[in-house]
């Protein structure tokens, strides 16, 4: 077991050295307390709207065993994550290409075969999914509901966090709920909420006021609002046609919201200048068998 964890450190050490600084890739988690906010739907289309600015996107389908980011898309992905583990195919063959030239890969049981990996494995991983360095300007990871060891282990790898939530009460609570989990782990998470469904901006920002008075009260931190996103059937209709909203409505509420949020976070983003682990970071961050 040693030898085994001594190896894995080589192979962290020699990866690091080999990065590039020149153009690095942010990884976001996007996340949620609760199923049916519509967390999907946001990763993806939040993805076009990310392509629609000119930006390079993956998507990776964290959802393991319920991953729908295919299904919205109309898409069905022939490699998964489970297959690049077991070193049956390579990063191009799990890539999946969606509308707008955005890229996808489907988890299948990826994250579940990371607990019993193979340091041949892992280095495999490292030089597979390392080429997304550079390749993507965002990678957008969609977990499954709620708060478990792969969820965690992924939301503090990543560069950012976006919990999605609606104004119901119980998906303010099992938000609030998740932020706790995190920040008791890592206070330094960046954390942001989206609230989706809102039925009006301000319905929207009472929502987010309330995680954020409570959060700073009890957990020290602070955790702002990226954005409002207001009820919109088209939303539903798009879901039935497979077809994301922002290329089926591209007028609607909803739409016109994915857009304003894009279009502010990549100003911000440029006027910050903040700072990313790179995706090659985020995954020695993610496998720690090493430790």
């Amino acid at each position: 077991m040693n030898d085994q964890a001594e190896r894995l450190r080589s192979m962290v050490a020699q990866s690091r050295q080999e990065e590039t600084p020149a153009k690095n890739t942010r990884v976001i988690t996007i996340t949620s307390g609760k199923g049916g906010v519509g967390k999907s739907n946001f990763t993806l289309n939040y993805a076009l709207g990310l392509a629609q600015q000119g930006k390079r996107v993956v998507i990776l389908d964290a959802d393991v065993g319920f991953g729908n980011i295919d299904v919205l898309m109309g898409v069905t992905p022939k490699k998964t994550l489970a297959d690049l583990i077991r070193k049956e195919a390579t990063l191009k063959d799990i890539l999946e290409t969606g509308p707008s030239d955005i890229k996808f890969i489907a988890g299948g049981s990826g994250f579940q075969d990371l607990l019993d990996i193979k340091p041949e494995q892992y280095e495999y991983l490292l030089e597979q999914l390392g080429e997304l360095q550079g390749y993507a300007d965002y990678v957008l990871i969609d977990t499954g509901a709620g708060l478990n060891a792969q969820t965690l282990q992924l939301i503090l790898a990543s560069d950012d966090v976006y919990v999605v939530l609606t104004p119901e009460p119980t998906a303010i609570t099992d938000a609030y709920a998740l932020i706790k989990m995190v920040v008791t782990r890592e206070p330094g998470t960046r954390l942001q909420l989206v609230i989706n469904r809102a039925q009006s901006v301000p319905e929207g920002k009472e929502t987010a006021e309330k995680i954020r008075l409570v959060a700073e009260r009890f957990l020290g931190v602070e955790v702002p609002t990226l954005c409002v996103l207001l009820d919109d059937p088209n939303v539903t209709k798009s879901v039935r046609r497979q077809v994301p909203f922002l290329l089926a409505y591209p007028n609607g509420l909803a739409s016109m919201c994915i857009g304003n949020v894009v279009s502010a976070q990549i100003k911000g983003e440029v006027a910050r200048d903040l700072s990313t682990k790179g995706m090659k970071q985020f995954l020695h961050r993610m496998v720690r068998l090493f430790q």
